[in-house]
């Protein structure tokens, strides 16, 4: 119990940043790479991938090659009620409103 009882305070720890909800959010309604990311966020390229790398660690996002990007997704099959948790974000019409955005400049 004492393991389990680490990894979720690890987790909520890692859930604890304001880059890597916003990054968790976008990813739920649309799997982006991360030069989309760094748009949407107006953050640095290295910024953005350090918060991927931790998430990815984390095993909540996974990464595919699409010739030469590579998107991310979210990958909750492991944490079946923070899916839950991330629907009740704020914000999904502006995140939706942006994404409408950034498909229209592709």
């Amino acid at each position: 119990m004492s393991d389990r009882l680490g990894q979720m305070a690890e987790l909520l720890k890692l859930l604890g940043d304001r880059t890597r909800l916003a990054i968790l959010g976008l990813l739920q309604e649309k799997d982006l790479c991360v030069s989309d990311i760094v748009e949407l966020l107006g953050t640095s390229q290295p910024n953005a991938s350090q918060h991927l790398r931790k998430l990815r660690t984390a095993g909540l996002i996974s990464e595919e090659k699409r010739g030469q990007w590579v998107y991310y997704t979210l990958n909750l099959s492991d944490f079946p009620d923070l899916r839950i948790f991330l629907s009740q974000l704020p914000g999904r019409k502006e995140r939706l409103r942006s994404l409408a955005n950034l498909a229209e400049r592709e």
